[in-house]
């Protein structure tokens, strides 16, 4: 992935393949917060009745997917990592109709 003008190596494992990790920088995090929209909701109660994927849904979490990494892409570049491992998601309700999306993982120098 690039942020800015960075080139970070993403991993969901310990390592990245054929690199060496040469320095830990910490916990890497981005976050969003995202509500639904009440239009779309009233659709996906109809599409739920009748079955089927709840497409506005699934752009929903794809957008918030999306912006937490890139929001932990930028603080680990920010710590001057050129990689992340250990990449991880997590979801939590905030309030009726809204949800965090949390993405996490461990800011590293690799070579």
């Amino acid at each position: 992935m690039t942020q800015g003008q960075v080139q970070l190596v993403v991993s969901n494992t310990e390592t990245i393949p054929g690199m060496t990790i040469v320095q830990s920088l910490g916990l890497a995090t981005g976050s969003t917060v995202r509500a639904k929209h009440i239009g779309k909701d009233i659709l996906a109660g109809f599409k739920n009745i009748i079955g089927g994927e709840l497409k506005a849904y699934t752009e929903l979490l794809s957008e918030a997917r999306n912006e937490a990494l890139n929001r932990m892409l930028a603080d680990a570049a920010a710590r001057g990592a050129n990689g992340v491992v250990n990449v991880r998601f997590a979801t939590s309700s905030v309030a009726g109709g809204a949800a965090e999306l949390f993405a996490y993982g461990t800011a590293v120098v690799v070579q």
